[in-house]
């Protein structure tokens, strides 16, 4: 009478489940305000050095006047001779003409953070990154020591407080500390909801539920931020009404209750009881207490077996101590690096591309749902395996072709076609990225599933760090960024063949069943090719039948 035998009596996808995956949403929601909210604070207009002589000029008579100047953002004019500027060799420039979007004042253009100071919002990305690395850490191990839910209310509270102080910020040492604090919380919160729901959740509907709520919710918050920013019209005004929305998940424990899975590891048999038994009356379901008996008789049983054979207690750390569990927690590090790396930069480079950077961020952002839609469809069909090395596949292949689409078309002139790739490339990221999120979730063991899942993500996090550097390598050949990614994501599709399959399995538990997992499976297993080898098996030996 194993947890997930005493769930489907209790109810595995009924009301209690149902309320879980709108709280997820919710927090999807949260998420996607939180996380892109640097992007859309930071947002760089198109600027020119301030004249007496430019003052009332429309954008486009500015671009005639600088047409002759080199570095026209931060070169100070001597005069306007002609319609032409003439470029001052000795002064410096101290203010600019920005061409703000629908009258934004994001916070580059409100504290002049352009030319010689333009690294400044740099700086405080890599705080946040910094952040998030310290916050992934801190809750993720603080999810296994203290339980998932109070764990993700302390890391969504966090963040909102960073968002909120930021607000208040105008030197680049309060931004810093601010978008430190922001960062603590960055996708933990997500995380750890997760966790929750996918341990939950029917093991036939996890599919169906994450990634449909993910695609729905998500491509919500990011499709409609850079309008409520717009409408704001100012960057503090648009942290101040990203931020108190968190405060709902304080309801959070009022509805829903802390992981029994976890519980169980920690052999708090009783509290895990009254969990499932909360579940059980919240679907309308009557289960007999002598389940519930055996239940804990058979984890108890299980407990001490393993404390026999292995005294301390599963850690983290532990997953490197065996052979094949070392190179599971391996591949799934450096993948995580792969793909959100190449997640954050076609995400967040949308400057340049000749569409208005606000218009171009929530269209692209469009490409969420059907991303959900697709890993839905086909995830349970060609496995987990097969959805993320296909995916990677993909998106290398978009990512490469529209980087030398930048290189050779005018950016003004085929907005359309860049925007449309650049839709195409985020399609291919996300369905990596969301797609890696459920399969890693399933390979690693219950017992150290929290701390795993945020550590294995931090290092992600971690190489974010990068993605203004990978940007960067435009200034030497324009296609060299998406060429980077897309190898990365090619050596990851590769990475992707060594990891097991978990399509229609018992997933792991104990750090021992994890050593065990898929002891004898090929790395070229497919769940689709398997059955249809199978399938033509059984057909020819039916043939071959007198």
């Amino acid at each position: 009478m194993d947890f997930d035998r005493v769930l489907e009596k209790c109810g595995n996808f009924g009301r209690f489940q149902f309320v879980l995956l709108i709280l997820y949403g919710y927090t999807n929601i949260l998420s996607s305000l939180h996380y892109f909210s640097q992007t859309l604070i930071t947002f760089t207009p198109e600027h020119w050095c301030s004249h007496d002589d430019l003052m009332g000029l429309s954008a486009a008579e500015l671009r005639s006047v600088y047409s002759n100047v080199t570095h026209s953002s931060c070169t100070l004019l001597s005069e306007v001779v002609n319609g032409t500027g003439v470029a001052s060799e000795m002064a410096t420039c101290q203010d600019w003409i920005f061409e703000r979007e629908n009258g934004y004042e994001s916070l580059t253009t409100e504290l002049k953070w352009v030319c010689d100071k333009s690294h400044q919002p740099a700086v405080g990305q890599s705080f946040f990154f910094l952040g998030s690395v310290v916050g992934t850490i801190t809750f993720g191990s603080l999810s296994d020591r203290i339980g998932r839910l109070p764990a993700m209310l302390m890391a969504s509270i966090s963040g909102a407080t960073g968002d909120f102080i930021t607000s208040f910020v105008h030197t680049l040492p309060w931004f810093a500390f601010s978008r430190f604090v922001s960062g603590l919380s960055t996708d933990t919160m997500y995380y750890l909801m997760y966790i929750l729901v996918f341990e939950y959740l029917s093991p036939k509907r996890r599919t169906f539920g994450l990634n449909i709520i993910l695609a729905v919710f998500y491509c919500f918050g990011l499709m409609t931020s850079p309008w409520i920013a717009m409408w704001i019209g100012n960057w503090r005004r648009y942290l101040w009404l990203a931020s108190l929305p968190a405060l709902g998940v304080l309801i959070y424990p009022l509805l829903i209750c802390e992981s029994a899975q976890w519980l169980l590891t920690k052999k708090k048999y009783d509290e895990a009881v009254a969990c499932l038994k909360r579940v059980a009356k919240f679907n309308g379901r009557q289960v007999e207490d002598s389940v519930f008996d055996e239940f804990v008789k058979h984890y108890r049983e299980k407990m001490n077996e393993e404390s026999k054979l292995n005294k301390q207690m599963d850690t983290f750390l532990g997953m490197f101590k065996t052979p094949r569990l070392r190179r599971f927690t391996t591949t799934l590090l450096v993948k995580s690096v792969i793909i959100t790396l190449s997640y954050d930069v076609i995400n967040r480079n949308m400057e340049g591309l000749g569409s208005s950077p606000f218009m171009l961020f929530s269209l692209t952002s469009s490409v969420y749902l059907p991303a959900g839609f697709l890993i839905l469809l086909l995830q349970n069909k060609i496995g987990r395996k097969g959805m993320a090395c296909g995916a990677l596949i993909v998106g290398a292949i978009i990512t490469a072709a529209t980087g030398f689409l930048i290189a050779v078309l005018d950016p003004k002139e085929n907005a359309i076609l860049l925007a449309l790739m650049v839709g195409l490339g985020r399609f291919g990221t996300t369905v990596s990225y969301d797609a890696e999120i459920q399969y890693a979730a399933e390979i690693i063991p219950t017992s150290v599933r929290g701390q795993a899942v945020s550590n294995i993500h931090v290092v992600g996090l971690a190489s974010s760090s990068l993605a203004f550097y990978v940007i960067y390598l435009a200034q030497y050949y324009k296609p060299l960024p998406s060429i980077f990614i897309s190898i990365l994501m090619f050596l990851g599709a590769l990475l992707c063949l060594t990891l097991p399959e978990t399509l229609h399995k018992k997933l792991p538990e104990t750090l021992a069943d994890g050593e065990r997992f898929a002891m004898n499976e090929s790395c070229l297993y497919f769940p689709c090719f398997h059955k249809r080898r199978e399938s033509l098996t059984k057909h020819e030996d039916l043939k071959s039948e007198p």
